[in-house]
């Protein structure tokens, strides 16, 4: 049914979507749904979606679906072990974009060389504290990997940064711990979460 001028000059309700201009008829219209290029006659949907601009958003559409599906296939196919080695890596990264100015904690070196997240109880015998920051600083790779931690070294920077009390906590025994996958992607998503912030502060 052809629309009348009244029909289109028709105000907007409070609150009711704006109204926008069809790129084929150039009529104005109110969009019935979120997303709507055209007004409503089939001939603009038509027209429009044989267009170039047409075909390229249907494209962008359709791939971010396909991202999304992908993400939620892949999430499911994910197990335990993978969630926790992706929480580890979000974890570590955290640990040297805030140390991002420290030295190494164990030889107290400032260099170009690669650098870890190396932790002081390691996570194959005390694995609850893994994600303890005050057990997880900033490391250089020859100690971390070359020197097994560094660990008298690293003893005397804790006990001068942390003070002694907090390291024989970390040195005394723990309950033991079983982290939930749930827990796990929460973890995961909340140092996430930090290293972004972090990342735009050194940006700033």
């Amino acid at each position: 049914m052809k629309r009348t001028p009244l029909q289109r000059k028709t105000p907007l309700r409070s609150g009711a979507p704006r109204r926008k201009r069809c790129p084929e008829c150039r009529m104005m219209f109110v969009p019935a749904r979120n997303g709507q290029a055209v007004c409503g006659e089939i001939k603009c949907a038509i027209a429009y979606g044989q267009s170039e601009r047409g075909r390229a958003i249907a494209g962008k559409a359709l791939a971010e679906v396909g991202r999304r599906e992908i993400k939620v296939r892949k999430e499911k196919l994910m197990s335990r072990a993978d969630h926790l080695r992706e929480a580890q890596a979000a974890f570590n990264e955290w640990v040297r974009l805030r140390d991002a100015d420290r030295p190494c904690i164990s030889c107290g070196r400032h260099h170009d060389g690669q650098y870890h997240a190396g932790h002081y109880r390691s996570v194959g015998a005390n694995p609850e504290l893994r994600f303890e920051p005050l057990n997880v600083w900033k490391q250089c790779a020859p100690c971390n990997t070359h020197l097994s931690g560094n660990l008298v070294n690293y003893r005397i920077s804790l006990l001068q940064g942390i003070g002694a009390e907090k390291v024989e906590w970390l040195e005394g025994p723990h309950e033991s711990r079983k982290y939930t996958v749930e827990e796990i992607k929460t973890i995961k998503a909340e140092y996430r979460a930090k290293n972004r912030e972090l990342k735009k502060g050194h940006a700033a």
